[in-house]
């Protein structure tokens, strides 16, 4: 069937009705035979040309080739009963979540291999694949995994202990932690990531027999448990393991595995969305969006039209509403209130998992639907944000990329910081040219200009994109090989930012049609032809939704960020703003081959210079601003100025911060409690401990090792219509007592501020903070805790 282009305008990302619109795809077993598919171009048949897309791929290549698969292999073989062949790597790795690295690994590798040809690559996955079978056969039930589990006596042991506990009934799903096991569900996501792509892009059907056989363990478990039961388990982070199902059924047509990635539904996130409902506030972000992946998966093999509309709904309220303007999302790894950005802009923005598996989606979703918005977000987010996520001089990769003023991007470690984001950034930087071209019977995609070459396999075509672009808006695309002449459609996407697109073919007017997000010429093809688009790269603001005074600075594509110097200098300086009555016009080139500039009577305090976001790898960055008229900063100036310098001054003060009530604060800081639960309100994450219960955990009282920071002083942040009681105990000796025996600010946050004795922290490194009931009532919710220097 020809494919009909036909799009909606973008002046925003979306079109809600487009996303609803009742649609089924081709070639996807137990779907309708009515669309004529979409798909990219293999990624073995791409190659990318110099850019710092290259450079990604070139750095990640070099980094993946120094990792060692028999350390991430420790804890498999250690618990099958085989002698492990090298020591664990560090971070996450030594956790109980321990064996995730290497499903992200055998992706990464894969995908390389793919991209590049490199066959080294290719033969560690065969070795992967060998040792994760030799496991499985040593287990002789199906079982394979690398996690751990630790028991309420502090044991570490074999994460495999926990399943006959579920099956048994005895189901402990804390958000994060399954009977004292961190995520398992979600390591088995990454593994399953990591089988398929090993098939796909090695060959390797070994990997979907390994797969096969984990498939019967886990099948086994969930067998045993009610469907009320089944919903307890999936309250605890479970990654995409629907969609790793959904995907088994498609590799091997097996009923069972439908069944079993259908019954991996959870109500509770996945029922609003199939209604239109947008309840993702103060939900953790990145446990979410891979849930959708899966309802993606299984529209495309059942056609099941509740599955397109909880993963087509996500994906616009994500974008549109729920992004910063990078394209990354959540603050503090937490979903917040749609349209509040200006709210949330912290220095704990945009985990990059999220961007990571938000691509993924969009894959999907453009897969069903080619309409070129979904390429106006991907091209934002892996400029911006993925781009931002690796350091090309050190090949590591950040978690957060924060886009409060002034914070610092931090990088992990080659050997001893192995995260969930370390992870996904090997995947990341694997396949910057899997999304560049895409296919349809008669037409070619090109939706990200990336310099690359490419093989169009059913066309006999050998293509070539040659660009300076995000920094230059001149694009050729040429055929530098065709079996014969043919006749097809060229579709090149002009972005919803751009205001005009000039186009020329072998150097003369063409006639295109302008057909929504594209530019779309259909004619018969020759050797030689040369097709040149141009975009115009003005500069633009786009304000937050919620703040129409809070903007950020775009040319192109690019977002633009102020240098506000190097990461090894502290950022004392109030925040910057801009002020004027044309502020554009205050922007003055320094550099347009680089995307540079400077301001010119618009800044405040002082003039900036402004960069590519994401190339600040190691550099301070401003990326939203207040803008102000000359008359509106009189007016605000003092009151803003005096603002920001106490908010500078207490982070300036602060010697550790505590966020109760979320993942990663939690376990950084080794919180241990009984009989206290995390929970929400009005936006804000907290955790309080009801009586017979407590709240424990670590806190620095040191700035710098061996440095007393002197007298400290504890903040607690509380919301003010709730009563509480309880003490502060530090190492054991109480520090102060809380009781709130009337609600002490009805309708209100508020900060209380005690004075700790100083020689509870004296001479000391850390303490173990102890919040505990008094008095027959609550902590309360408490919302966050810091240890300040008194003045």
């Amino acid at each position: 069937m020809t494919l009909k282009i036909a799009f909606t305008r973008r002046d925003t990302l979306t079109s809600t009705a487009a996303l609803l619109a009742g649609i089924s795809v081709s070639g996807r077993a137990g779907a309708n035979d009515t669309y004529d598919s979409v798909t990219s171009l293999p990624l073995s048949d791409v190659r990318l040309l110099p850019s710092p897309f290259k450079t990604a791929v070139d750095v990640n290549e070099a980094y993946l080739l120094s990792v060692n698969p028999d350390r991430l292999l420790h804890n498999y073989r250690k618990f099958a009963g085989l002698t492990p062949k090298a020591e664990l790597y560090g971070g996450w790795e030594r956790d109980t979540i321990a064996g995730h690295s290497l499903g992200h690994y055998l992706s990464a590798i894969s995908l390389m291999h793919a991209q590049t040809g490199n066959a080294a690559l290719k033969l560690r996955a065969a070795y992967i694949i060998d040792e994760l079978a030799l496991v499985q056969g040593a287990h002789g039930d199906g079982y394979v995994a690398g996690f751990t589990r630790k028991r309420k006596d502090g044991r570490v042991v074999d994460g495999k202990e926990i399943f006959p506990e579920l099956m048994a009934g005895d189901i402990r799903s804390a958000g994060f932690d399954l009977n004292g096991c961190w995520v398992p569900l979600y390591n088995w996501h990454k593994l399953y990531s990591g089988l398929f792509d090993a098939q796909t892009f090695c060959g390797y059907d070994k990997a979907l027999t390994v797969a096969v056989g984990l498939g019967v363990y886990i099948d086994k478990v969930f067998r045993a448990l009610t469907d009320d039961q089944v919903q307890t388990v999936l309250n605890c982070e479970f990654g995409g393991l629907n969609d790793s199902f959904a995907e088994l059924y498609r590799r091997t047509e097996n009923p069972r595995w439908l069944a079993l990635a259908q019954r991996l539904h959870h109500k509770r996130i996945i029922d609003p969305l199939t209604a239109g409902e947008d309840k993702l506030a103060n939900n953790h972000a990145n446990t979410q969006v891979p849930k959708l992946l899966g309802e993606a998966t299984l529209f495309e093999v059942t056609g099941n039209e509740n599955n397109r509309k909880a993963a087509s709904f996500f994906w616009e309220r994500v974008v549109n509403h729920h992004s910063y303007v990078i394209g990354g999302n959540a603050d503090r790894e937490y979903f917040f209130e749609p349209d509040t950005i200006s709210k949330h802009i912290t220095e704990a923005t945009c985990e990059h998992c999220n961007t990571y598996n938000m691509l993924k989606l969009t894959r999907h979703l453009y897969g069903w639907e080619p309409d070129a918005r979904y390429f106006d977000y991907f091209e934002r987010a892996h400029f911006n944000h993925v781009l931002a996520q690796q350091n090309p001089k050190t090949g590591m990769f950040s978690y957060m990329t924060p886009l409060f003023t002034g914070a610092a991007r931090g990088f992990s470690d080659p050997v001893d910081n192995w995260t969930c984001c370390h992870g996904s950034g090997m995947e990341s930087h694997a396949k910057h040219g899997e999304s560049i071209f895409w296919q349809s019977s008669d037409t070619l995609f090109v939706n990200l200009y990336i310099p690359a070459t490419a093989r169009w396999a059913t066309k006999g075509a050998h293509l070539r994109l040659d660009t300076g672009y995000p920094y230059d808006g001149n694009i050729v695309f040429s055929l530098s090989s065709l079996r014969r002449p043919t006749k097809f459609k060229l579709a090149l996407r002009v972005p919803a930012w751009a205001k005009r697109a000039d186009l020329t073919l072998n150097n003369k007017p063409v006639k295109a049609t302008r057909d929504g997000g594209y530019l779309v010429i259909d004619r018969a093809w020759a050797v030689g032809d040369t097709v040149r688009l141009s975009l115009p790269l003005d500069l633009r603001f786009e304000a937050t939704r919620d703040d129409g005074k809070v903007v950020a600075v775009l040319r192109g594509p690019l977002v633009l960020a102020a240098d506000l110097g190097g990461v090894d200098d502290d950022y004392k300086a109030v925040e910057p703003a801009l002020v004027g009555d044309d502020l554009l016009a205050g922007f003055k080139p320094v550099a347009l081959e680089k995307a540079h500039f400077r301001t010119k009577g618009v800044g405040r305090p002082a003039e900036m210079t402004f960069v590519p976001f994401y190339a600040q790898y190691e550099r301070r960055s401003g990326v939203y601003f207040k803008g102000f008229s000359e008359a509106q900063w009189k007016d605000e100036e003092a009151a803003f100025l005096a603002d920001q310098e106490r908010q500078r001054d207490l982070a300036a003060r602060s010697v550790d911060v505590m966020h109760l009530g979320e993942m990663q604060p939690e376990r950084d800081h080794n919180l241990e409690s009984d009989v206290s639960w995390p929970g929400t309100y009005r936006g804000r994450n907290g955790r309080d401990a009801r009586q017979g219960g407590f709240i424990q955990f670590t806190m620095k009282v040191r700035k710098t090792p061996g440095l007393d920071a002197g007298p400290l002083q504890l903040q607690a942040t509380y919301w003010g219509s709730d009563k509480r009681a309880f003490d502060v105990l530090i190492d054991g000796q109480k520090a102060v007592s809380v009781a709130h025996t009337e609600a002490p600010r009805p309708g209100a946050f508020f900060d209380e501020v005690y004075d700790i004795p100083e020689d509870l922290t004296k001479g000391k490194e850390a303490v173990t903070v102890r919040l505990q009931p008094t008095n027959g009532r609550s902590t309360g919710m408490i919302f966050g805790l810091r240890f300040f220097t008194a003045r």
